[in-house]
């Protein structure tokens, strides 16, 4: 009986140090070999200008809230998350969030699409990575197509998720769950985002970023005859330190663009910070970060179309914001709230303190 146990514990204590090293060595070669551009492979210039051309297409009819073309644009985000088989949000009917608008006195029928990739250990904290589908619609027989604004943010939302479920397939799952977050209402006053925040698909207790991407497939006056490869950024400091440190770090080791703060306060004379959707976020105390090209010469005009799109920076910006929802998603603990934001002494855009009830 001795000898014979001694030797199967001999046996089984080679096999179990064989099964370690082996799992040590899996372990080790994760770490080294998680490079998070082959997931981003589907985010080239290709692939970017035939989706941005197709959605700023006349057959949408400048996706006005409520419309024909709208209705065309929901479609085609809700098909596009089919196709790539990411699941519908809790709480929506094939990816929509329906609702009821009241827009210029008249009651309009709309939805937010929502789709969302599910964390493998921390499912019930949220990273939310939004941008606006609609636009200003057709004007006495002239369609705005609205390629920058928000055809490059919506392609840009869709890619990334796209990036996401490559490496959920390679069995690289989020420890966060990503809520994909497509607003509806937001050239007539930020409404979708604020439907969304007043009834949250996910608690908003549990959310912990919205990364908002409004307009980044141009460049504005102030960088076009720099060699600068920039995008603006709003937010990142205003109520988490932890953020803007990630998001600077997360563009060092990655992307390496010219992060530009011209806009980063309440109160600049343009009152940029308060005219997008993150700014709902903000309202219920959730750090955000507003991605941005800065306003150009086709700006709500019928003029800014697809051929006019900085593909190649186009790229860039997007990856920049699916490197910085990787690094927040996955990191161990959640980022923390440590400022406030006082509205108090506002004088530039001391009205929206009474367009947001603040």
């Amino acid at each position: 009986m001795g000898p014979y146990i001694r030797t199967n514990k001999v046996i089984f204590l080679k096999k179990y140090v064989y099964f370690l090293f082996a799992y040590l060595y899996t372990i080790n070669l994760f770490s080294q070999s998680l490079d998070l551009n082959t997931f981003t492979n589907d985010i080239n210039e290709n692939e970017l200008k035939n989706l941005i051309y197709v959605y700023s297409s006349d057959f949408f009819k400048g996706r006005e809230t409520g419309k024909l073309g709208q209705k065309r644009a929901v479609k085609f985000i809700s098909e596009y998350y089919e196709s790539l088989n990411i699941k519908e949000a809790d709480g929506t009917e094939n990816y929509f969030q329906k609702m009821e608008l009241k827009i210029s006195g008249n009651i309009v029928q709309t939805e937010n699409v929502v789709a969302v990739i599910e964390g493998s250990e921390k499912p019930n904290e949220y990273i939310v990575i939004s941008s606006h589908l609609d636009h200003e619609g057709e004007k006495n027989g002239v369609i705005y197509n609205g390629a920058d604004d928000n055809g490059s943010g919506t392609i840009g939302v869709l890619k990334i998720a796209e990036a996401f479920q490559n490496a959920v397939l390679s069995g690289y799952r989020p420890k966060r769950s990503i809520v994909f977050l497509h607003l509806t209402g937001e050239e007539k006053g930020l409404l979708g985002s604020k439907y969304y925040t007043d009834n949250p698909l996910y608690p908003l207790e549990n959310t912990m970023v919205n990364l908002n991407i409004d307009m980044i497939g141009r460049i504005d006056p102030k960088h076009v005859n720099n060699e600068e490869r920039y995008i603006y950024l709003i937010g990142t400091n205003l109520l988490s330190s932890e953020l803007h440190e990630i998001s600077e770090s997360t563009n060092k080791n990655t992307t390496k663009l010219y992060l530009d703060y011209k806009y980063n306060y309440i109160d600049q004379s343009e009152c940029i910070y308060y005219r997008s959707d993150h700014f709902h976020f903000v309202k219920n105390n959730i750090p955000a970060i507003f991605y941005f090209n800065g306003v150009h010469e086709d700006y709500h005009k019928p003029t800014d179309t697809a051929d006019k799109i900085e593909y190649e920076l186009l790229k860039d910006r997007i990856k920049l914001v699916f490197y910085t929802a990787w690094e927040l998603a996955n990191r161990n603990k959640s980022i923390e709230v440590d400022k406030n934001v006082d509205y108090s002494e506002l004088v530039n855009c001391r009205r929206y303190l009474k367009l947001y009830n603040l």
